[in-house]
């Protein structure tokens, strides 16, 4: 065990929980250093505290930008207790031992994160001093705990009642760990946000700069998965912080989300999004097998299921409005992993009650608007498709017009092909998908694969594929199976023989310019 905590040096900007930590150590003898702020709340607590420039001779200057730039505090902090000539050191310059560091930072993100936030409030919320001492304590953890969150009071102050002031060498390393962590996250989000700074001295929105030089990311650890896609992968999730997306969903029930779930849960929510009219995705294995809209999200996840029933069985199933009871009811028939939502109303959670293993995740808005992937030796990263069809874009290519019932959809099916992995052909009705040919090595066998899906009728659907038809051959099979009109990007160097092929069987055809693959 190493030795007691005999001196803290507190300064923080958040103060949630410090007035009760404070006093928990004053109530095991230690005595109290601090700065400023931090020092003018726990004398209101009724804390007995010490001003730094009491010990540094020194008073705060410069506006508050130097506080502890001292060797009276870094000195106090640094020397290693069990060297002589550091002992000899300190004791001749006067500098006494500081055991304990509390120290959190200046709200720089949140700072960087306002609009039309000047470039001198940026500057001012760097902080200096603050990071200085974390290192400083980090550093010498044998010695000197660093605690860098309020959620450590309470462990901490647990642990010094149980052992007489002390803290063990683990758990001084466990808050050196975190507290590097911290160090390097906040310098990471300095560097970060100053590329963003033009010339003018702007901080330019963050889609202008998603490619810089140098990639620094910073994601918290959500929670260790039980294993990764299959059973010997480690595997965890980790969250940016935003609050929105997957990755920082709130679960209201069932067992813990795996990594597949997570990965399905991420496909269904992103075609559910798809969608402002109620909509709801069926996935498996990140492929919808079923995905319709209606007019409430009972009749959205009727249509969804009707289209693959059996292959919806164990699926993932998002939706983009609350869900409702009714709604729930319906899903609750079926054996399902996973169910996202905006929002639970109470009569979905009670349908869903009597199903304990069922997991229910809440998401808040939010979708990827980067993919990140690694490769070996490095990382992809690209933009989410977030490419919307304009009416204008749509270019009917084929001499017979598609009806305003195939055009809708048409469009329909467009939006849910971008979210089936290539080569991918759908076939579908106005607001449903009936058959979902996905993941082929050629795009005329996506086409023979959807048709084969389909359990609902195919005669008069549309097709839409994410990619151009390289021969006619493709059009050919998407007559065969009774469909009467195809989206597609166009783009092939034989897009006439492909038009002539539509033509000859008499379908409606038109081009997006617009390519959605999905790897």
């Amino acid at each position: 065990m190493s030795g007691k905590i005999e001196r803290a040096l507190l300064s923080v900007t958040d103060k949630s929980g410090l007035a009760e930590f404070a006093r928990g150590l004053e109530g095991l003898g230690v005595e109290l250093v601090s700065t400023g702020g931090t020092a003018r709340l726990l004398r209101q607590s009724g804390t007995k505290v010490r001003d730094v420039a009491e010990i540094t001779g020194f008073p705060e200057m410069l506006d508050g930008r130097v506080k502890t730039l001292h060797p009276k505090v870094h000195g106090g902090i640094l020397h290693r207790r069990e060297d002589p000539a550091h002992r000899a050191a300190v004791l001749e310059h006067g500098i006494p031992s500081i055991d304990m560091v509390v120290v959190n930072l200046y709200r720089f993100e949140q700072t960087a994160a306002r609009p039309a936030v000047a470039l001198d409030e940026l500057i001012e919320n760097i902080d200096i001093g603050g990071p200085s001492m974390i290192r400083s304590a980090a550093k010498n953890f044998p010695d000197v705990a660093v605690v860098t969150s309020p959620e450590d009071y309470g462990p901490v102050l647990e642990e010094m009642r149980s052992s007489g002031a002390a803290l063990s060498r683990a758990t001084r390393w466990r808050l050196a760990q975190k507290a590097f962590a911290v160090t390097a996250a906040y310098d990471s989000a300095i560097a970060s946000t100053l590329e963003r700074v033009s010339t003018h001295g702007n901080l330019e929105p963050q889609a202008l700069f998603d490619f810089p030089d140098t990639l620094r990311l910073a994601f918290r650890k959500v929670e260790d998965l039980r294993y990764g896609e299959n059973p010997h992968q480690r595997a965890a999730l980790y969250s940016d912080g935003s609050g929105s997306g997957v990755a920082n969903g709130r679960q209201l029930q069932g067992k813990e989300l795996s990594y597949n779930n997570i990965m399905d849960l991420e496909a269904a929510w992103e075609l559910a999004q798809e969608f402002a009219e109620p909509a709801c995705a069926i996935i498996k294995h990140t492929n919808p097998c079923g995905a319709a809209t209606g007019t409430d999200l009972a009749e959205a996840f009727a249509r969804a299921l009707e289209c693959d029933p059996v292959s919806a069985f164990g699926g993932v199933v998002g939706v983009n409005h609350a869900l409702d009871g009714a709604a729930a009811e319906k899903m609750a028939r079926l054996f399902l992993e996973v169910i996202a939502a905006p929002a639970f109303e109470p009569g979905a959670l009670e349908a869903f009650a009597a199903k304990k293993n069922l997991r229910l995740v809440e998401i808040g808005g939010g979708r990827s608007s980067r993919v990140i992937r690694s490769v070996s030796g490095g990382l992809l990263i690209q933009d989410g498709d977030r490419r919307q069809l304009e009416g204008s874009e749509v270019k009917v290519v084929t001499r017979r017009q598609p009806t305003n019932e195939e055009m809708r959809a048409l469009l329909f099916a467009w939006k849910v092909s971008k979210h089936v992995k290539s080569n991918a052909v759908l076939y579908a009705r106005d607001r449903q998908t009936v058959g979902v040919g996905a993941g082929q090595m050629s795009r005329v066998d996506a086409c023979r694969l959807g048709a084969q899906k389909a359990v609902l009728p195919l005669k008069g659907t549309v097709a839409a594929s994410d990619a151009f038809f390289p021969f006619p051959d493709g059009v050919e099979e998407i007559a065969k199976a009774g469909a009467t009109a195809i989206i597609q990007p166009g783009g092939s160097v034989r897009d006439q023989e492909v038009i002539a092929a539509a033509d000859r069987l008499g379908l409606a055809m038109v081009f997006t310019g617009i390519r959605h693959f999905r790897h």
